[in-house]
């Protein structure tokens, strides 16, 4: 059984990163898994990005072109055309330690029932500091079936991310991929989508590295959405409705979400739209942090990060 072939399709999304592109790839082919083909989605990309893919010499890599319609339509593109069963995430600006695809074949091997399998990561900021993401409940040499997501996800960094992921395809296309048109939280959803109907595989080695964006000037910058644009929300909220019953977790995760979002617009001082997601979030579960960023609306924008500063720390 230990050495069945396992194939895997790595799917990445590719929108004007030209400078991180080539460092993801070769992320790839260092792997000490090397059955596999990439699938590079081309998103409308302006700069000089899919240049750099076609000059790396590998017959795997597959760079398909597509009009800019947003990373969860490049993500279901690449989903449409692998050739495999088991599709590999990977964003374009981050990287894979070689032992990730060895680590999840294991994970198959061990768990083959499980529908997605992931593990820890790294975060690492601007500066170079780098750190393991928070993810609470678990032992440090943890390796198996998670038995309750939404309770973990709630107290932690996302324990899965969109670069640290493997997922069956018939999976991905039974939930319809990925939400075509939200910028924020997709990933979110649908990991969630998939959490309350099939088992999840989890290391908790550190295989990945989510690089950090520059916040430097963040809270001089527009948010990334309309705040009445509301339809991670809504869809979660319909996952409480239709499992509250045989998971009440998913009530604290919903309220988890929305406290995420009050926190990006206190960080952006748009105070009003901050409000409105901190009161929806308490609707679905009376959340001591979601009540302190609900309070911090009504306070000046310098106490407000002081504020910020002491619940990253919690």
């Amino acid at each position: 059984m230990s050495n069945a072939k396992i194939y895997f399709s790595v799917v990445i999304p590719l929108y004007n990163k030209e400078a991180t592109i080539e460092r993801a790839i070769k992320s790839v082919l260092n792997q000490i898994v090397q059955d596999f083909e990439i699938i590079v989605v081309n998103d409308g990309s302006t700069d000089n990005g899919p240049d750099v893919v076609s000059k790396i010499n590998d017959d795997r890599i597959r760079l398909i072109d597509q009009k800019n319609q947003g990373v969860s339509a490049a993500r279901n593109k690449g989903i449409n055309v692998t050739k495999y069963d088991l599709i590999a995430f990977l964003d374009a600006d981050d990287e894979w330690l070689s032992e990730f695809l060895e680590t999840i074949r294991r994970m198959i091997l061990n768990h083959p029932a499980c529908a997605l399998y992931a593990t820890r990561y790294f975060l690492k900021a601007p500066s170079g500091n780098q750190q393991p993401a928070l993810v609470c409940a678990l032992a440090n040499k943890f390796e198996g079936i998670l038995e309750n997501y939404f309770k973990i996800a709630t107290n932690s960094n996302p324990p899965v991310w969109s670069s640290a992921v493997c997922v069956r395809k018939n999976v991905l296309l039974s939930i319809g991929g990925f939400p075509i048109g939200i910028a924020a939280g997709e990933d979110l959803l649908t990991w969630a989508k998939i959490a309350v109907n099939y088992k999840i595989s989890y290391s908790m080695k550190c295989l990945a590295v989510f690089y950090l964006e520059d916040i430097t000037n963040y809270g001089f910058k527009k948010p990334r959405t309309d705040f009445n644009d509301n339809r991670v929300g809504i869809a979660l909220e319909k996952l409480v409705k239709d499992n509250e019953k045989s998971n009440p977790c998913i009530r604290r995760y919903c309220a988890f979400w929305y406290r995420m979002r009050a926190a990006t617009y206190v960080a952006w001082g748009d105070h009003l739209a901050a409000r409105h997601y901190a009161f929806k979030g308490l609707r679905c579960y009376p959340d001591i942090k979601l009540a302190a960023y609900l309070m911090a609306t009504y306070l000046p924008q310098s106490f407000v990060r002081y504020l910020q500063k002491s619940l990253r720390k919690q």
